[in-house]
């Protein structure tokens, strides 16, 4: 089932969510119900709380990215062919390397991208979706999906790392998403 996004100013998307145990509630349908709002939305990773749920639970998948990309874009980030998975009660064990800037969005925050820095490798520990835990180390475009995903659950937008000039330019936009003033091609719920 597609669920909406929630849109930027939703309450939900500021919340520090909550761990998980394996006794969730129908926690193997959400987790497909995710799935298929993420690829419907052109998603490459999407964070329960985008979903209206304060919940550690997030899906990615950078494989995508790498399937796609052109001929001469290969080779040009470390983590190919990318990684899919699901990450629940994600803690980061460590961060290494240099910062470096990428263009990110959120289907939170539809039509604004803007360069982020992020470090280099992300090491996390987490659940998949059978409670088997992890200890992984990702770099690369996947490390900063994992890494904007898990700022979702700490209740921090990638909009939080811009300066505060670029952030007072953005004002305007950011209240139209939040009043709903905004037409996409998949679900939304904006804060009422």
């Amino acid at each position: 089932m597609i669920l909406p996004i929630a849109a930027y100013g939703s309450p939900v998307l500021r919340k520090v969510c909550d761990e998980i145990n394996d006794d969730y509630p129908n926690l193997d349908s959400l987790i497909a119900d995710m799935w298929e709002t993420m690829y419907n939305s052109n998603g490459v990773g999407l964070a329960a709380p985008q979903i209206n749920i304060p919940i550690r639970l997030f899906i990615m998948d950078s494989e995508q990215i790498f399937e796609n990309q052109e001929e001469n874009e290969k080779d040009e980030y470390p983590d190919s062919p990318g990684y899919k998975g699901v990450f629940i009660n994600a803690h980061i064990v460590e961060l290494k390397g240099k910062e470096w800037a990428y263009n990110e969005g959120c289907l939170s925050i539809p039509k604004i991208r803007e360069d982020v820095l992020r470090n280099e490798e992300a090491t996390i520990e987490f659940d998949d979706e059978n409670f088997v835990t992890h200890t992984k180390t990702f770099n690369g475009l996947t490390a900063r999906i994992i890494l904007h995903e898990y700022d979702h659950t700490e209740g921090k937008l990638f909009i939080d790392y811009l300066k505060p000039l670029k952030r007072k330019l953005l004002k305007r936009k950011l209240d139209d998403i939040s009043k709903g003033k905004i037409k996409m091609d998949y679900r939304m719920i904006f804060p009422k």
